[in-house]
């Protein structure tokens, strides 16, 4: 498999939007209606085949609702809709996306317990059981699949088991996995998976989606805190005439159907997965060489992000740390969690074993400009 992305691009080591290829981008280069039939094939397959790589089908009663945005709208537009006013919703967080999902209940009014974990640490399923089991108001639980914060995996089959079993409602917010780790909707018990179109499947930023139960979907006519954010009534219009109710993203659509389709030909989720994979032991196994120390330990991590400390060194700046690698061709972010200094290096994208040790080069080359030394001395203990 070749990269075939465009000359002269930097590439992206970050968790989206992410290096695309450029055949993504040049199924771009074509202007449709909203309206056009060929525009409405698209929607079509999108829609389609968003339930495939989920393991389920509109003939197992689940249904895919895309939304204008980024992957937060839709965060919001299934909370907004799904929990009735008398409703309350419990969030599993260990980091920063999971404190954002229960922002947006706050914002809605809707009641909110969160129980919080070390970002370090993946959720504890016996912990949200306990909650349950204690408070009979809760109706519906969220959790982040893939904290991008830290990187940090969370047990998503498991809490569902529980979720499932306590009869509530289940929100996954899947943003950051869903393309490259493999997963059965069915079997998660996920009543909502929400994605972005520019993650892992390797798409263009524009529009984000839900993976409904048809049964909760239909549930949620008339809760909807918001027109434009209404996911119920954005799924019955597209069942009435397949368009969207407001203005679609149609560049971004058709290059997340192109998206789809190299995504098949990499070989699936399991084909994606092992690529990515192969990426993050080679980040790993390098950064380590170099003498930097991961946040989250190996046991908890996915193949999607990583989160290294700052070097012990007092000579490490992050801002002249990222300019080097920056004028380097290779972006990197910041990092996001609050109780330790890191910067966070994403392994996702059109990226490839040879773009991990250019970037690993790169990083080496940077620390000498700045004066710092390879070396587990010089990581934080």
């Amino acid at each position: 498999m070749t990269s075939s992305r465009t000359p002269g691009d930097k590439l992206l080591f970050t968790p989206g939007p992410l290096t695309t290829s450029a055949t993504v981008k040049q199924a771009m280069l074509c202007d449709l209606g909203s309206r056009d039939g060929e525009f409405l094939a698209a929607i079509r397959d999108v829609r389609h085949g968003l339930l495939q790589l989920a393991g389920v089908s509109q003939e197992l009663g689940y249904e895919t609702v895309p939304l204008q945005g980024s992957g937060t709208y839709a965060i919001e537009a299934v909370i907004s809709s799904a929990i009735p006013t008398t409703g309350k919703l419990l969030v599993a967080a260990n980091g920063a996306y999971g404190e954002r999902m229960a922002k947006i209940a706050e914002v809605h009014g809707i009641a909110v317990e969160v129980l919080r974990f070390p970002e370090a640490s993946p959720v504890e399923t016996c912990a949200i059981d306990e909650c349950l089991r204690g408070d009979a108001a809760i109706t519906h639980v969220a959790i982040v699949h893939c904290e991008t914060t830290s990187g940090v995996m969370n047990p998503i089959a498991q809490v569902g088991e529980v979720v499932a079993a306590a009869g509530r409602g289940y929100i996954v917010d899947s943003m950051s996995a869903f393309g490259a780790v493999p997963l059965d909707v069915r079997e998660c018990r996920a009543d909502f998976l929400v994605s972005s179109a520019n993650k892992c499947i390797e798409g263009v930023p524009g529009f984000a989606f839900a993976i409904c139960r048809r049964e909760a979907l239909a549930s949620c006519r008339g809760q909807a805190r918001s027109l434009t954010l209404d996911l119920e009534a954005q799924w019955r219009g597209l069942e009435t005439n397949g368009q969207f109710r407001f203005t679609p993203p149609t560049h971004a659509l058709l290059a997340f159907r192109q998206a789809l389709i190299e995504l098949e030909e990499e070989g699936g989720v399991e084909g994606r997965a092992e690529r990515y994979g192969q990426n993050h032991a080679c980040l790993r196994e390098g950064m380590a060489r170099l003498g930097f120390q991961e946040f989250v330990p190996a046991e908890h991590q996915g193949p999607i992000i990583t989160s290294f400390l700052y070097p012990q060194d007092t000579g490490f700046e992050f801002e002249r740390f990222y300019d080097g690698l920056n004028r380097r061709g290779f972006v990197i972010y910041p990092g996001k969690v609050t109780d330790a200094d890191c910067f966070r290096i994403g392994n996702i994208g059109r990226l490839f074993l040879s773009d991990m040790e250019a970037l690993l080069t790169a990083i080496a080359e940077t620390m000498e400009e700045m004066g710092l030394k390879a070396g587990s001395s010089a990581v934080s203990e």
